[in-house]
């Protein structure tokens, strides 16, 4: 079993997919807008360059996403609702490699706890980046 994160953004996944492909040193392996999709009914103009699905592979992770319909749009369940209720959460190995990853996702977001050593880690912080997707970044403890 796996679990993969899917995220949904208001017009700007494209942007987010790049950025966290970067981030993550990563590949995006798929991306399609709503407009090269066939069969979907009454779609909005508005709608046709947002993305559909978008698939991220950082070595055996995934990380997916979509746009969402914009505001009002009945198709494909409605317009954007923000995240609530969960985090990503990132393992990573190093402090080194916490602080990059932090400080990218801070990058125009607002940073919930700074990211620091705590009783549980030598480094972990809470971020909502600058896209809306809030995430929590923790070194792997020593073995």
């Amino acid at each position: 079993m796996q679990f993969i994160p899917y995220l949904n953004f208001d017009g700007n996944c494209r942007q987010a997919i790049e950025t966290y492909a970067q981030i993550f040193k990563g590949q995006v392996v798929h991306l399609s807008t709503f407009g090269e999709t066939p069969g979907i009914p009454n779609l909005p103009e508005a709608a046709k360059d947002r993305v559909m699905h978008a698939q991220l592979q950082v070595g055996t992770q995934a990380l997916m996403a979509s746009d969402t319909m914009p505001a009002g749009a009945e198709a494909c369940g409605g317009g954007y609702v923000k995240p609530q209720g969960l985090w990503v959460s990132i393992g990573v190995d190093s402090v080194a490699e916490g602080q990059r990853v932090f400080a990218a996702l801070a990058n125009g977001g607002a940073v919930s706890m700074p990211f620091d050593k705590t009783f549980w880690s030598a480094g972990f912080g809470m971020v909502t980046d600058r896209f809306g997707t809030p995430w929590m970044v923790n070194v792997a403890a020593e073995a």
